[in-house]
């Protein structure tokens, strides 16, 4: 598990496609700290075992499932990534529950600067609208960031200083496409209520009907 707050951006140091899937090292020299063969580091959101560990690079697998379903094939040496180690029992959980199980590859359309911060739109496939809500958290590229605002098929961010210089997100071109994981959270209420209520969306009736209101 992970908290979506980025440590630090590495870089791709080697991609090797082994058939239909790939192998990657990345050289990273904050989350190399303390980290042993088997630990889960997050890679762009992607939560990836560590291999081969050494001060300042890690080496990782990456299945044909993940290759599929995010952006890590796109990936090239020199791409700059997002690293976060997963969390302990004594971690601050200063983002939100991030499993590093992306569900979507999303669509980076462009970010506006006003002063400091920047207003980052991102587009979205329609199967994980559902999962999205203003003011909810969203992890994008891994990084932990809440809904400003929220159309049909896109969704903003303001994104602090802080977090523009520390990840890809300064990086990304318009149409270049990004990982997205929604609040798992609210994929157990959608599961709870289906249980409850068969065949059903949610509103405020089917809430009603399972006893949530």
């Amino acid at each position: 598990m992970f908290t979506g707050l980025i440590e630090e951006l590495g870089r791709v140091a080697a991609f090797e496609k082994r058939g239909d899937h790939a192998r990657i090292r990345i050289d990273a020299r904050t989350v190399t700290e303390g980290t042993v063969n088997g630990d889960s580091i997050a890679v762009n959101g992607v939560c990836l075992t560590a291999l081969d560990v050494a001060p300042g690079s890690f080496w990782a697998d990456v299945s044909k499932e993940t290759l599929d379903r995010s952006t890590l094939g796109g990936l090239a040496v020199g791409s700059p990534v997002n690293l976060e180690r997963a969390v302990t029992p004594s971690t601050r959980l200063g983002g939100h529950i991030v499993q590093g199980h992306v569900d979507a590859r999303g669509r980076f359309i462009g970010a506006e600067k006003s002063g400091d911060f920047w207003t980052v739109r991102i587009g979205f496939p329609a199967d994980i609208a559902q999962y999205l809500v203003y003011k909810g958290s969203v992890a994008v590229e891994g990084i932990s960031l809440t809904v400003a605002n929220l159309a049909a098929e896109h969704f903003e961010i303001a994104v602090i200083p802080k977090t523009w210089e520390m990840t890809n997100l300064s990086s990304l071109k318009a149409g270049d496409p990004v990982n997205l994981e929604a609040d798992v959270v609210a994929k157990y209420i959608e599961r709870m209520i289906q249980a409850r209520v068969p065949d059903s969306r949610i509103t405020e009736e089917t809430l009603r009907k399972a006893g949530f209101i």
